[in-house]
Protein backbone atom coordinates (compact mmCIF):
# COMPACT_ATOMS: atom_id res chain seq x y z
CA UNK A 1 0.00 0.00 0.00
CA UNK A 2 1.06 3.71 -0.41
CA UNK A 3 0.20 5.67 2.71
CA UNK A 4 0.00 9.55 2.88
CA UNK A 5 0.36 11.19 6.37
CA UNK A 6 -0.84 15.15 6.71
CA UNK A 7 1.20 16.88 9.01
CA UNK A 8 4.50 18.27 9.20
CA UNK A 9 5.53 17.65 12.92
CA UNK A 10 7.07 15.17 15.09
CA UNK A 11 3.47 13.73 15.70
CA UNK A 12 3.67 12.62 11.78
CA UNK A 13 7.42 12.09 11.65
CA UNK A 14 6.80 9.47 14.47
CA UNK A 15 3.31 8.00 12.56
CA UNK A 16 5.87 7.68 9.47
CA UNK A 17 8.13 5.96 11.56
CA UNK A 18 5.31 3.17 12.37
CA UNK A 19 4.32 2.95 9.33
CA UNK A 20 8.06 2.51 7.92
CA UNK A 21 7.54 -1.10 9.94
CA UNK A 22 4.47 -2.10 8.54
CA UNK A 23 5.01 -4.89 6.08
CA UNK A 24 1.86 -3.79 4.13
CA UNK A 25 3.25 -0.64 3.07
CA UNK A 26 5.41 0.46 0.25
CA UNK A 27 5.30 3.74 0.00
CA UNK A 28 4.97 7.02 2.09
CA UNK A 29 4.16 10.72 1.45
CA UNK A 30 3.91 13.47 3.78
CA UNK A 31 1.84 16.79 3.33
CA UNK A 32 3.97 18.94 4.20
CA UNK A 33 6.32 17.48 6.39
CA UNK A 34 10.16 18.20 7.31
CA UNK A 35 13.91 17.70 7.02
CA UNK A 36 13.34 13.85 9.18
CA UNK A 37 10.24 12.82 7.35
CA UNK A 38 11.95 13.41 3.93
CA UNK A 39 14.34 10.48 4.89
CA UNK A 40 11.60 7.93 4.50
CA UNK A 41 8.39 10.08 3.01
CA UNK A 42 8.12 12.03 0.24
CA UNK A 43 7.01 15.16 1.14
CA UNK A 44 4.54 16.81 -0.95
CA UNK A 45 4.40 20.90 -0.93
CA UNK A 46 0.75 21.47 -0.30
CA UNK A 47 -0.96 23.59 1.95
CA UNK A 48 -2.94 20.39 4.00
CA UNK A 49 -5.30 23.71 5.27
CA UNK A 50 -5.97 24.76 1.37
CA UNK A 51 -8.85 21.70 0.81
CA UNK A 52 -8.89 22.75 -3.48
CA UNK A 53 -5.55 22.07 -3.12
CA UNK A 54 -5.19 19.11 -1.10
CA UNK A 55 -8.15 17.70 -3.87
CA UNK A 56 -6.38 18.68 -6.96
CA UNK A 57 -3.11 17.07 -5.45
CA UNK A 58 -5.33 13.74 -4.42
CA UNK A 59 -7.23 13.50 -8.10
CA UNK A 60 -4.01 13.48 -9.83
CA UNK A 61 -2.42 10.63 -7.35
CA UNK A 62 -4.88 7.81 -7.82
CA UNK A 63 -1.58 5.45 -6.35
CA UNK A 64 -2.18 6.35 -3.02
CA UNK A 65 -4.27 4.35 -1.09
CA UNK A 66 -4.57 5.60 2.50
CA UNK A 67 -5.11 8.83 3.80
CA UNK A 68 -3.94 9.58 7.21
CA UNK A 69 -4.82 12.92 8.89
CA UNK A 70 -3.03 13.63 11.87
CA UNK A 71 -3.72 17.19 13.39
CA UNK A 72 -6.59 18.89 15.01
CA UNK A 73 -6.85 22.00 12.11
CA UNK A 74 -7.85 19.78 9.38
CA UNK A 75 -9.40 17.45 11.51
CA UNK A 76 -11.82 20.03 12.59
CA UNK A 77 -12.04 21.72 9.27
CA UNK A 78 -13.19 18.37 7.54
CA UNK A 79 -10.68 17.05 5.29
CA UNK A 80 -11.30 13.24 5.71
CA UNK A 81 -15.16 14.40 5.43
CA UNK A 82 -13.40 15.59 2.00
CA UNK A 83 -11.36 12.67 1.09
CA UNK A 84 -14.03 10.32 1.96
CA UNK A 85 -16.43 11.92 -0.36
CA UNK A 86 -13.55 11.14 -3.10
CA UNK A 87 -13.55 7.36 -2.31
CA UNK A 88 -10.56 7.72 -0.55
CA UNK A 89 -9.89 5.66 2.90
CA UNK A 90 -8.80 7.90 5.72
CA UNK A 91 -7.36 7.19 9.55
CA UNK A 92 -9.18 9.74 11.13
CA UNK A 93 -12.15 11.37 12.61
CA UNK A 94 -15.08 13.20 10.46
CA UNK A 95 -15.16 16.86 11.48
CA UNK A 96 -18.51 16.36 13.38
CA UNK A 97 -16.76 14.42 16.07
CA UNK A 98 -13.33 16.64 15.90
CA UNK A 99 -15.84 19.27 17.52
CA UNK A 100 -14.97 16.63 21.02
CA UNK A 101 -11.09 18.96 21.01
CA UNK A 102 -12.04 22.19 18.99
CA UNK A 103 -15.00 23.27 20.89
CA UNK A 104 -13.92 22.88 24.55
CA UNK A 105 -17.63 24.12 25.10
CA UNK A 106 -19.03 20.68 22.93
CA UNK A 107 -16.73 18.65 25.15
CA UNK A 108 -17.81 19.51 28.58
CA UNK A 109 -21.66 19.75 27.70
CA UNK A 110 -21.25 16.48 26.40
CA UNK A 111 -19.34 15.05 29.76
CA UNK A 112 -22.14 17.06 31.83
CA UNK A 113 -25.18 15.34 29.82
CA UNK A 114 -23.88 11.74 29.77
CA UNK A 115 -22.27 11.98 33.25
CA UNK A 116 -18.51 12.09 32.48
CA UNK A 117 -16.53 13.12 35.56
CA UNK A 118 -14.63 16.10 34.68
CA UNK A 119 -14.22 19.65 36.27
CA UNK A 120 -17.10 21.77 37.51
CA UNK A 121 -17.05 24.58 34.61
CA UNK A 122 -18.92 27.51 33.19
CA UNK A 123 -18.61 28.96 29.59
CA UNK A 124 -18.75 32.56 29.15
CA UNK A 125 -18.63 34.62 25.08
CA UNK A 126 -19.17 38.15 26.98
CA UNK A 127 -15.71 39.23 28.59
CA UNK A 128 -17.19 41.06 31.46
CA UNK A 129 -19.93 37.81 32.85
CA UNK A 130 -16.67 36.14 33.01
CA UNK A 131 -14.57 38.23 34.68
CA UNK A 132 -17.89 38.84 37.27
CA UNK A 133 -17.62 34.86 37.73
CA UNK A 134 -14.07 34.49 37.58
CA UNK A 135 -13.82 37.24 40.63
CA UNK A 136 -16.87 35.62 42.82
CA UNK A 137 -14.88 32.16 42.15
CA UNK A 138 -11.91 33.70 43.08
CA UNK A 139 -8.31 31.36 42.49
CA UNK A 140 -6.48 28.84 41.53
CA UNK A 141 -8.81 28.56 38.27
CA UNK A 142 -8.53 27.27 34.91
CA UNK A 143 -9.32 29.42 31.69
CA UNK A 144 -9.61 27.31 28.06
CA UNK A 145 -10.12 29.06 25.08
CA UNK A 146 -12.94 27.64 23.56
CA UNK A 147 -11.30 26.67 20.17
CA UNK A 148 -8.68 25.74 18.60
CA UNK A 149 -4.56 27.05 19.86
CA UNK A 150 -1.75 24.83 19.20
CA UNK A 151 -2.08 23.06 22.49
CA UNK A 152 -1.18 26.71 24.76
CA UNK A 153 -4.94 27.73 24.98
CA UNK A 154 -5.21 26.37 28.21
CA UNK A 155 -4.13 28.58 31.51
CA UNK A 156 -3.78 27.39 35.08
CA UNK A 157 -3.79 30.75 36.80
CA UNK A 158 -2.84 30.23 40.43
CA UNK A 159 -3.75 33.93 41.58
CA UNK A 160 -7.07 36.16 40.81
CA UNK A 161 -4.30 38.64 39.58
CA UNK A 162 -3.24 35.75 37.17
CA UNK A 163 -6.73 35.35 36.20
CA UNK A 164 -7.99 38.56 35.80
CA UNK A 165 -4.93 38.94 33.53
CA UNK A 166 -5.35 35.93 31.39
CA UNK A 167 -8.81 36.63 30.71
CA UNK A 168 -8.35 40.09 28.79
CA UNK A 169 -5.77 38.69 27.25
CA UNK A 170 -8.15 35.38 25.45
CA UNK A 171 -11.03 37.34 24.76
CA UNK A 172 -9.84 41.24 24.44
CA UNK A 173 -6.40 41.38 23.20
CA UNK A 174 -6.62 37.86 21.47
CA UNK A 175 -3.76 35.99 22.27
CA UNK A 176 -5.51 33.00 21.06
CA UNK A 177 -7.33 34.34 17.89
CA UNK A 178 -11.04 33.44 17.66
CA UNK A 179 -10.36 30.47 19.62
CA UNK A 180 -10.94 33.02 22.28
CA UNK A 181 -13.77 34.29 21.47
CA UNK A 182 -15.58 32.24 23.93
CA UNK A 183 -13.80 31.05 27.40
CA UNK A 184 -14.37 27.83 29.81
CA UNK A 185 -13.68 29.01 33.06
CA UNK A 186 -13.18 25.90 35.14
CA UNK A 187 -12.49 24.67 38.64
CA UNK A 188 -9.20 23.80 39.52
CA UNK A 189 -8.24 19.86 39.75
CA UNK A 190 -6.30 18.92 43.05
CA UNK A 191 -4.18 15.63 42.20
CA UNK A 192 -4.19 13.10 44.44
CA UNK A 193 -1.12 12.81 45.81
CA UNK A 194 1.28 15.31 44.22
CA UNK A 195 1.27 19.54 43.31
CA UNK A 196 -0.19 20.52 40.94
CA UNK A 197 -1.38 16.88 40.09
CA UNK A 198 -1.10 13.86 38.42
CA UNK A 199 -2.38 14.37 34.80
CA UNK A 200 -2.00 11.31 32.00
CA UNK A 201 -2.59 10.95 28.44
CA UNK A 202 -4.30 7.94 27.70
CA UNK A 203 -4.65 7.66 23.82
CA UNK A 204 -6.99 5.08 22.33
CA UNK A 205 -7.98 3.55 18.87
CA UNK A 206 -11.77 3.38 18.80
CA UNK A 207 -13.96 2.69 15.35
CA UNK A 208 -17.15 4.06 17.12
CA UNK A 209 -17.84 0.71 18.35
CA UNK A 210 -15.04 -0.64 19.69
CA UNK A 211 -12.21 1.22 22.40
CA UNK A 212 -8.56 -0.43 22.76
CA UNK A 213 -6.70 1.77 25.08
CA UNK A 214 -2.96 1.88 24.01
CA UNK A 215 -0.10 2.17 26.89
CA UNK A 216 -0.09 4.97 28.82
CA UNK A 217 2.23 8.26 28.84
CA UNK A 218 2.89 11.48 30.74
CA UNK A 219 3.39 15.32 29.39
CA UNK A 220 5.11 17.90 30.47
CA UNK A 221 3.79 20.99 29.47
CA UNK A 222 5.19 23.62 30.82
CA UNK A 223 8.39 25.23 29.29
CA UNK A 224 10.77 24.75 32.04
CA UNK A 225 11.83 22.85 34.84
CA UNK A 226 9.87 21.23 38.09
CA UNK A 227 6.67 22.60 35.84
CA UNK A 228 6.94 26.10 35.90
CA UNK A 229 6.66 28.64 32.88
CA UNK A 230 4.52 29.12 30.25
CA UNK A 231 2.39 26.28 28.48
CA UNK A 232 3.67 24.85 25.45
CA UNK A 233 2.51 22.45 22.90
CA UNK A 234 4.92 19.92 25.06
CA UNK A 235 8.40 19.59 26.42
CA UNK A 236 8.63 16.14 26.56
CA UNK A 237 7.11 12.23 27.48
CA UNK A 238 8.03 9.29 28.92
CA UNK A 239 6.12 6.03 29.42
CA UNK A 240 4.26 4.37 30.79
CA UNK A 241 2.35 6.39 33.11
CA UNK A 242 3.95 5.21 37.35
CA UNK A 243 0.48 4.35 39.07
CA UNK A 244 -1.06 3.59 36.36
CA UNK A 245 -2.20 -0.16 36.74
CA UNK A 246 -4.98 -3.07 35.06
CA UNK A 247 -7.50 -2.04 37.79
CA UNK A 248 -7.22 1.56 36.70
CA UNK A 249 -7.75 1.19 33.11
CA UNK A 250 -10.82 -1.38 33.84
CA UNK A 251 -12.25 1.74 35.90
CA UNK A 252 -11.27 4.28 33.22
CA UNK A 253 -12.61 2.39 30.41
CA UNK A 254 -15.91 1.47 32.12
CA UNK A 255 -16.66 4.79 33.34
CA UNK A 256 -14.79 7.23 31.10
CA UNK A 257 -13.80 5.88 27.51
CA UNK A 258 -16.66 3.91 26.15
CA UNK A 259 -19.35 6.43 27.84
CA UNK A 260 -17.70 9.22 25.91
CA UNK A 261 -17.92 6.77 22.51
CA UNK A 262 -21.12 5.49 23.36
CA UNK A 263 -22.33 9.66 23.80
CA UNK A 264 -20.60 10.35 20.75
CA UNK A 265 -23.25 8.05 18.94
CA UNK A 266 -25.84 9.31 20.65
CA UNK A 267 -25.43 12.86 19.55
CA UNK A 268 -24.70 11.28 15.76
CA UNK A 269 -21.36 12.10 16.02
CA UNK A 270 -19.49 8.56 15.83
CA UNK A 271 -16.06 8.85 16.15
CA UNK A 272 -13.82 6.78 14.37
CA UNK A 273 -9.59 7.29 14.74
CA UNK A 274 -7.20 8.23 18.01
CA UNK A 275 -9.41 9.37 20.61
CA UNK A 276 -6.66 11.01 23.33
CA UNK A 277 -8.17 11.29 26.80
CA UNK A 278 -6.57 13.60 29.09
CA UNK A 279 -6.99 13.17 32.52
CA UNK A 280 -6.37 13.53 36.38
CA UNK A 281 -6.13 11.46 39.38
CA UNK A 282 -7.71 13.49 42.01
CA UNK A 283 -9.22 12.47 45.77
CA UNK A 284 -12.46 11.82 43.96
CA UNK A 285 -11.51 9.78 41.07
CA UNK A 286 -9.92 10.25 37.78
CA UNK A 287 -11.18 13.16 35.82
CA UNK A 288 -11.43 14.31 32.11
CA UNK A 289 -9.05 17.19 31.48
CA UNK A 290 -9.11 17.37 28.08
CA UNK A 291 -10.08 15.38 24.80
CA UNK A 292 -7.82 15.52 21.64
CA UNK A 293 -9.38 14.57 18.35
CA UNK A 294 -6.20 12.73 17.57
CA UNK A 295 -2.90 11.56 18.56
CA UNK A 296 -1.08 14.05 21.19
CA UNK A 297 2.08 15.58 20.82
CA UNK A 298 4.32 14.35 22.00
CA UNK A 299 3.08 11.35 23.17
CA UNK A 300 2.85 9.96 20.11
CA UNK A 301 6.54 9.47 20.19
CA UNK A 302 6.60 8.00 23.16
CA UNK A 303 3.65 5.53 22.19
CA UNK A 304 3.79 4.54 18.90
CA UNK A 305 7.47 3.17 18.84
CA UNK A 306 6.39 0.44 22.04
CA UNK A 307 3.68 -0.94 19.56
CA UNK A 308 4.32 -4.51 18.01
CA UNK A 309 1.33 -4.81 16.11
CA UNK A 310 1.49 -3.64 12.92
CA UNK A 311 -0.18 -0.28 12.44
CA UNK A 312 -1.60 -0.89 9.11
CA UNK A 313 -3.56 -3.75 10.48
CA UNK A 314 -5.40 -1.30 13.41
CA UNK A 315 -5.66 1.81 10.97
CA UNK A 316 -7.77 -0.32 8.40
CA UNK A 317 -9.57 -1.89 11.20
CA UNK A 318 -10.59 1.21 12.48
CA UNK A 319 -11.40 2.62 9.39
CA UNK A 320 -13.77 -0.53 8.52
CA UNK A 321 -15.35 -0.67 11.73
CA UNK A 322 -13.49 -4.53 13.11
CA UNK A 323 -11.25 -3.09 15.40
CA UNK A 324 -12.81 -6.01 17.77
CA UNK A 325 -11.04 -8.21 15.32
CA UNK A 326 -7.30 -7.44 15.98
CA UNK A 327 -5.49 -7.71 19.03
CA UNK A 328 -3.26 -5.20 19.31
CA UNK A 329 0.02 -6.15 21.76
CA UNK A 330 2.87 -3.65 23.00
CA UNK A 331 6.55 -4.05 24.07
CA UNK A 332 7.53 -4.09 27.23
CA UNK A 333 10.13 -1.28 29.36
CA UNK A 334 9.83 2.28 28.91
CA UNK A 335 10.58 5.09 26.46
CA UNK A 336 10.94 8.75 26.91
CA UNK A 337 10.59 11.72 24.35
CA UNK A 338 13.27 14.95 25.29
CA UNK A 339 12.14 17.72 23.06
CA UNK A 340 14.82 19.89 21.86
CA UNK A 341 13.30 23.63 21.16
CA UNK A 342 13.98 26.74 20.07
CA UNK A 343 15.61 29.53 22.83
CA UNK A 344 12.02 31.62 23.13
CA UNK A 345 9.70 29.18 22.43
CA UNK A 346 6.73 29.34 23.17
CA UNK A 347 7.06 33.08 22.87
CA UNK A 348 8.98 34.30 20.00
CA UNK A 349 12.33 32.42 18.09
CA UNK A 350 14.88 32.64 15.35
CA UNK A 351 14.66 30.34 12.74
CA UNK A 352 17.23 28.63 10.34
CA UNK A 353 19.68 27.78 12.67
CA UNK A 354 22.32 25.38 11.72
CA UNK A 355 21.83 21.84 13.44
CA UNK A 356 24.72 19.77 14.43
CA UNK A 357 24.44 15.84 15.24
CA UNK A 358 26.84 14.39 16.45
CA UNK A 359 27.26 10.62 17.95
CA UNK A 360 23.56 9.94 19.83
CA UNK A 361 23.57 6.45 20.21
CA UNK A 362 20.65 3.99 19.65
CA UNK A 363 18.42 6.87 19.86
CA UNK A 364 15.36 7.97 17.18
CA UNK A 365 15.34 11.72 16.43
CA UNK A 366 12.17 12.76 15.93
CA UNK A 367 11.79 15.76 14.09
CA UNK A 368 9.56 18.68 13.91
CA UNK A 369 10.42 22.00 13.33
CA UNK A 370 13.06 21.14 10.87
CA UNK A 371 14.33 21.55 7.36
CA UNK A 372 16.98 21.56 4.61
CA UNK A 373 18.31 24.89 3.34
CA UNK A 374 21.47 24.96 1.52
CA UNK A 375 22.26 21.24 1.94
CA UNK A 376 22.10 21.98 6.12
CA UNK A 377 19.62 20.44 8.57
CA UNK A 378 18.40 24.22 10.10
CA UNK A 379 15.84 25.00 12.75
CA UNK A 380 12.04 25.86 11.31
CA UNK A 381 9.67 25.99 14.31
CA UNK A 382 9.75 26.14 17.77
CA UNK A 383 9.87 22.41 18.99
CA UNK A 384 12.41 21.38 16.70
CA UNK A 385 13.21 17.65 17.43
CA UNK A 386 12.69 14.98 19.88
CA UNK A 387 15.16 12.25 21.62
CA UNK A 388 13.45 9.27 21.69
CA UNK A 389 14.93 6.84 23.65
CA UNK A 390 13.63 3.40 25.02
CA UNK A 391 15.09 0.79 28.29
CA UNK A 392 14.36 -1.10 30.63
CA UNK A 393 12.54 1.28 32.24
CA UNK A 394 12.14 5.11 32.32
CA UNK A 395 15.21 5.82 34.23
CA UNK A 396 17.31 4.02 31.41
CA UNK A 397 15.49 5.55 29.11
CA UNK A 398 15.93 8.74 30.09
CA UNK A 399 19.61 8.14 30.75
CA UNK A 400 19.55 7.41 27.02
CA UNK A 401 18.31 10.49 25.56
CA UNK A 402 20.19 12.95 27.59
CA UNK A 403 22.96 11.55 26.92
CA UNK A 404 22.36 12.17 23.50
CA UNK A 405 21.14 15.32 24.25
CA UNK A 406 24.36 16.12 24.55
CA UNK A 407 25.54 15.28 21.20
CA UNK A 408 23.14 17.92 19.63
CA UNK A 409 23.58 21.58 19.19
CA UNK A 410 22.53 24.48 17.45
CA UNK A 411 22.31 28.39 19.14
CA UNK A 412 20.05 29.00 21.83
CA UNK A 413 18.86 25.59 21.89
CA UNK A 414 16.74 24.89 25.17
CA UNK A 415 15.10 21.56 26.68
CA UNK A 416 13.80 20.42 29.92
CA UNK A 417 16.47 18.81 32.61
CA UNK A 418 13.89 16.69 34.07
CA UNK A 419 11.88 14.93 31.53
CA UNK A 420 10.91 11.45 33.30
CA UNK A 421 11.06 11.65 37.35
CA UNK A 422 7.63 14.20 37.23
CA UNK A 423 5.76 12.32 39.19
CA UNK A 424 7.96 10.30 41.50
CA UNK A 425 6.92 10.57 45.04
CA UNK A 426 8.99 12.08 47.50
Amino acid sequence: MNVLVIGNGGREHAILLALKKSKRVEKLYCMKGNAGTAEIAENVDVDYMDTVAVKSYVAEHPEIDYYVVAPDDPLAAGLVDELESMGKRCFGPRKNAAVIESSKSFAKQLMKKYKIPTAKYETFDSYEKALEYVRSAGAPIVLKADGLALGKGVLVCETLEQAEEGLKEIMLDKAFGNAGSKVVVEEYLRGLKYTPGEEISVLAFTDGKTVVPMITSCDHKRANDGDTGMNTGGMGTFSPCPFWNKKLEKHVLKKIMIPTVKAMNKEGRTFKGCLYFGLMRTDKGMKVVEYNSRFGDPETQVVLPMLKTDIMDVFEAVTEGKLDKVKIEWEDGACVCLVLASGGYPQSYAKGKKITVGDIGDVTLVHAGTAMKNGELVTNGGRVMGIVAKGKDVEEARSKAYKAAENISWENMQYRKDIGIKYREG
